[in-house]
């Protein structure tokens, strides 16, 4: 069995919202669970996918793992050692191993730099190099992301999509990044480029060792490069275990909604049929009600079809991540078969 890279215990973070300006309670603050109770862990050289909604936590995982965001409560524990709370200068021989893929590279990469100037002072914030020795390195960083040398002279608005997400790829191996969270690293780009990102990641992998937190809308290439995944609702894992069990025999209401969404586009696509505005009468959950007993069950066909049962309201029952065989998890009063 490969050694955890990374264990996260029981991570919590939750923000506090003031009450709205005429609320006779305005002076309490409501509480948002952004990321509630979540563990889980990722082998070496292994890809974890993350999915869920816009708003589930997904983002917020990873920025508190690389200790961007500060949790609230539990443990992030890399290669062996609790990072949790170090302090900055405690964490920073970490940081060169933990990096992010950012979504946004508009905003990731200084518009004012140069490419080599953002390659170069990557290159030299953890480690003292001559500059015969920057100028090696720089090349060979090009060469694994298979980007032009001629790039190097170009500001980051100059550059397409799928050249800034080589950019930043590049970036984060420069500093010696074996762990790295890719934040929708596909988002807003055509096919073939999505293509090309998934398989630098694949091959970068394979040459490197890394291990990645995959986060991403696109479930298509979760399944693709994900050696498991985990589904997210609300703050919470819902449902985790290996890529294709996931895909094709998933347990939780939630995920085979997911993946037949999927299944649904690929089919609408091959055969040209618009998609009907009003399928999926599970509709769009409202966030800022209270959350009681199963998240889910507002939206759950389950739920309904079984004439909505106490068990799924009840506060003091909320389903909990239970094994149910071959590492698959799954967090709901009634499986599906």
């Amino acid at each position: 069995m490969a050694e955890s890279i990374l264990e996260v215990e029981n991570l919590r973070k939750y923000y506090l919202q003031p009450r709205g300006l005429f609320s006779p309670f305005k002076t309490e603050k409501r509480i948002i669970p952004a990321v509630d109770d979540v563990s889980f862990y990722i082998k070496k050289n292994e890809t974890m996918g993350l999915v869920g909604e816009t708003g589930c936590g997904k983002t917020t995982i990873g920025r508190s793992i690389l200790k961007l965001t500060p949790v609230t409560s539990g443990r992030v524990i890399f290669n062996g050692t609790d990072i949790t709370h170090l302090t900055p200068s405690e964490f920073r021989p970490y940081r060169r191993q933990m990096q992010m893929i950012f979504q946004d590279l508009d905003a990731a990469l200084n518009p004012k730099m140069r490419i080599k100037s953002i390659l170069t002072e990557a290159l030299t914030v953890h480690h003292k190099l001559s500059e015969a020795e920057i100028n090696h390195r720089i090349e060979e960083l090009l060469e694994k992301v298979n980007l032009k040398k001629s790039k190097l002279s170009s500001f980051s608005g100059e550059l397409s999509g799928g050249e800034k997400r080589r950019v930043g790829i590049a970036r984060s191996l420069a500093v010696g990044a074996r762990f790295l969270v890719a934040d929708e690293p596909t988002s807003a780009l055509d096919v073939s480029i999505q293509a090309q990102v998934v398989n630098l990641l694949k091959d970068l992998q394979k040459n490197l060792g890394l291990s990645y937190l995959f986060i991403s809308h696109d479930l298509r290439i979760v399944e693709l490069l994900s050696h498991k995944v985990a589904v997210m609702y609300l703050g919470r894992i819902v449902e985790m275990g290996l890529a294709g069990r996931i895909a094709n025999a998933p347990r939780h209401p939630y995920t085979r909604i997911l993946w037949s969404s999927l299944l649904k586009k690929k089919s609408q696509e091959a055969t040209q049929v618009p998609s009907d505005q009003h399928d999926g009468r599970w509709g769009v959950f409202d966030f800022e009600r209270s959350y009681s007993g199963c998240r889910f069950a507002p939206r759950c066909p389950v739920y309904e079809a079984k004439g909505n049962p106490a068990i799924c309201s009840d506060p003091a029952n909320a389903p909990k991540l239970s094994d149910i065989g071959n590492g698959h998890k799954v967090s709901c009063h009634f499986p599906l078969e």
